[in-house]
C-alpha cells in the first residue's frame, strides 16, 4: 500500500513536471509568435509611413512650386507698380526742378537789373558826395569866419560888461532861477488861494462845530503811583521779616515798590498801568485787612486781578455804549477797556479814543459820509496801544492785526492803518479819523510833555529858523506851536518870504517830531526915518 502511494505520488510529480514544461513551451512559442507578429505589424506601419512621407514630400514640392510661381507673379506686379510710381515721382521732380530753374533765371535777371540800377545810383551818389564835400568845406570856412567874429564880439562884450563869459552865464542862470521861483511862488499862492476860498471855510466850519459839540475832561498819569499809609509802622509790615512781604508783593504784581524816607508814603513803579493799578488796590486791601504775609498777599493779588478783569470789561462796554457802537466783538471790548489805564503824553487813551470817535462821527455826519464807520474807526484807532508792550510791532500794526482777527470792516481797518499816514487812504472816513485824532491830541491841555523835551523842541525850532541867510531873529511861541521869524528887509524880499517860510516848514516836517501843527510866521519890516530940523 505504501508502494502504491509512492508510485501514485511519483506519477503526480511527473505530471506536474510535464505540465510545467508544457506551460513553459507554450510561453516560449507565444513569445516567439508575438514577436513575429509585432515585427510584421511594425514593418507594415513603416511601409505605410514611408508611403505617406513620400506623398507628403510630393505634395510639398507641388505646393512650393505653386507658391514660388505666385511669388514671382506678385514680385513682378510689385516691381511694375514701384516702377510706375518711380516714374511719376521722377516726372514731378523734373517739373519742380524746371520751375525752380525758371525762378532762378528770373531772380538772376532781376539781380542783374538791380546791380545795374545800384551802379547807376552809386555813380549819382559819388557825384552828390563830391558836391557835399565841396559844400562842407565852404561851410567850414564860413563857420571859422563866424567863430572868429563871435570871439571878437565876446571879447568886446567882456570889455564892456567887465565880466567873463562864464560869469555872465552864471548871472543869467541865477536871474532866470530867481524869476522862475518868484513866478512859481506867485502861481502856487494863486492856486492855494483858489483852493482855500471854499475848502478852508467849509473845513473850518465842520471842525469847529465838531469841537464845540464835544468836550471831554482830561486826566494825566505817569509811570508811578503814590500810596498814602496810615502811619510809618506800616512800611515795616509791608517790608516784612527779611523783606519777605515786599518780595512777595513784587513777584505777585510785577511792580517795583519804592519805600524811602518820605513819611507815610510808598511809591509803585512800573510801565504796565494795569499791573500798577492791581498793586495799588491790593496794597490798600492789605492795609485795611491788617494781615500781611506772603500767603495772604498772593490771595489778595489773585482776587484783585479777577476783579480788575471784570472792571476792564465793564469799562470797555461803557465806552462802546457811550459812543453808540454796537456789534463789537467781546475781545475787542475787553482790549479797549485796558486803555482806561493807558496814557499817551499824559492823555488817557480810552478817553482819547472816545473823543476821536465822537469828532470823526460828527464830521462824517456833516459831510454825508458813513457816521458809524467813522465812529468805529475812531474808537478802535489806538487799540494796539493796549497790548503794544506785550507784542512786537507798532500800535498801528498790532491794531490792524486785532481788527482783522475779529473780522472788522475793511474801512475800519483802513482807519486804524492810516491814522498816522503809514498807508494811503481808501475811504473818506479814514481821513476824518486822522483829522479827529490830530484835533484830540493837539488841542490845548490835551497832552503834556517833559520839560526837557519841551525846551529841546523850542530850541530846535529856533535853530532851524536861524540857519537860513537873511534871518535876523527867531522866536518860538505858543508852546512851540508857532515860530515867528524876523528877516532883514534888505536881504529878503516880499517874494522871498514865501520861499523862506515854505522851506522852513518842510525842514521842520522832515527833522522834528511834534503833536499837531506848527505855524511858520515870517515878518519883514522896512522903516525909513528922517528928522526935520
Amino acid at each position: 500500500m505504501l508502494n502504491t502511494f509512492y508510485t501514485g505520488l511519483l506519477g503526480f510529480q511527473m505530471n506536474v513536471i510535464v505540465l510545467i514544461f508544457s506551460l513553459v513551451g507554450c510561453l516560449i512559442l507565444g513569445t516567439v509568435a508575438g514577436i513575429f507578429l509585432y515585427r510584421l505589424v511594425f514593418l507594415k506601419k513603416i511601409d505605410n509611413a514611408k508611403s505617406s512621407a513620400s506623398k507628403i514630400i510630393e505634395d510639398a514640392h507641388l505646393e512650393a512650386k505653386t507658391i514660388q510661381k505666385e511669388a514671382r507673379l506678385s514680385a513682378q506686379e510689385e516691381s511694375l507698380k514701384i516702377k510706375a510710381e518711380t516714374d511719376n515721382e521722377i516726372k514731378e521732380r523734373r517739373a519742380e526742378i524746371e520751375k525752380l530753374n525758371n525762378r532762378y533765371l528770373q531772380r538772376e535777371e532781376f539781380i542783374n537789373n538791380r546791380e545795374q540800377s545800384l551802379d547807376h545810383k552809386n555813380e549819382n551818389l559819388e557825384k552828390f558826395k563830391e558836391k557835399l564835400e565841396a559844400r562842407e568845406k565852404s561851410i567850414q570856412g564860413k563857420e571859422e569866419e563866424i567863430n572868429k567874429k563871435n570871439l571878437e564880439v565876446d571879447k568886446q562884450l567882456e570889455r564892456v560888461a567887465k565880466m567873463t563869459q562864464d560869469e555872465a552865464k552864471q548871472v543869467l542862470i541865477e536871474q532866470i532861477t530867481t524869476d522862475a521861483k518868484r513866478d512859481a511862488i506867485v502861481k502856487v499862492k494863486e492856486i492855494e488861494q483858489q483852493a482855500h476860498d471854499n475848502a478852508h471855510k467849509i473845513a473850518t466850519e465842520i471842525i469847529s462845530n465838531a469841537i464845540q459839540k464835544y468836550s471831554a475832561d482830561l486826566t494825566s498819569e505817569t509811570t508811578v503811583t503814590t500810596i498814602t499809609l496810615p502811619n510809618d509802622d506800616m512800611k515795616g509790615r509791608l517790608i516784612g521779616r527779611e523783606g519777605r512781604n515786599i518780595k512777595a508783593l513784587e513777584q505777585a504784581t510785577g511792580i517795583d515798590l519804592i519805600i524811602d524816607d518820605t513819611p507815610e508814603v510808598i511809591v509803585l513803579s512800573g510801565f504796565d498801568p494795569i499791573r500798577r493799578e492791581i498793586a495799588r488796590i491790593s496794597i490798600n486791601k492789605l492795609i485795611q485787612d491788617g494781615r500781611i504775609h506772603p500767603g495772604r498777599i498772593e490771595d489778595i493779588v489773585a482776587k484783585t486781578r479777577k476783579d480788575m478783569e471784570h472792571e476792564i470789561k465793564e469799562a470797555g462796554e461803557a465806552a462802546a455804549m457811550e459812543v453808540g457802537i454796537i456789534g463789537l466783538h467781546s475781545e475787542l471790548i475787553k482790549t479797549m477797556g485796558r486803555l482806561k489805564y493807558r496814557t499817551s503824553y499824559g492823555q488817557n487813551v480810552l478817553k482819547h479814543s472816545i473823543e476821536v470817535a465822537f469828532l470823526a462821527g460828527m464830521m462824517a455826519a456833516e459831510l454825508g459820509c458813513d457816521e458809524q464807520i467813522a465812529k468805529r474807526g475812531g474808537f478802535l484807532h489806538d487799540i494796539g496801544k493796549a497790548v503794544d508792550h506785550e507784542q512786537e510791532g507798532t500800535h498801528v500794526s498790532i491794531g490792524v492785526q486785532l481788527a482783522r482777527k475779529y473780522k472788522e470792516n475793511d474801512k475800519v481797518i483802513n482807519c486804524i492803518e492810516a491814522h498816522h499816514g503809514d498807508v494811503e487812504f481808501t475811504c473818506v472816513e479814514a481821513m476824518l479819523v486822522q483829522a479827529a485824532d490830530a484835533i484830540s491830541s493837539s488841542r490845548p491841555g490835551a497832552r503834556r510833555e517833559s520839560l526837557e523835551s519841551y525846551i529841546h523842541r523850542l530850541e530846535k525850532l529856533e535853530e532851524i529858523a536861524m540857519s537860513y541867510d537873511g534871518v535876523e531873529k527867531a522866536y518860538a511861541i505858543q508852546a512851540g506851536r508857532e515860530i515867528r521869524i524876523v528877516v532883514k528887509p534888505e536881504v529878503i524880499s516880499d517874494t522871498d518870504m514865501d520861499i523862506l517860510s515854505r522851506d522852513i516848514a518842510k525842514r521842520i516836517e522832515s527833522e522834528m517830531e511834534y503833536p499837531g501843527t506848527i505855524k511858520v510866521n515870517v515878518i519883514r519890516e522896512l522903516r525909513s526915518v528922517n528928522f526935520a530940523k
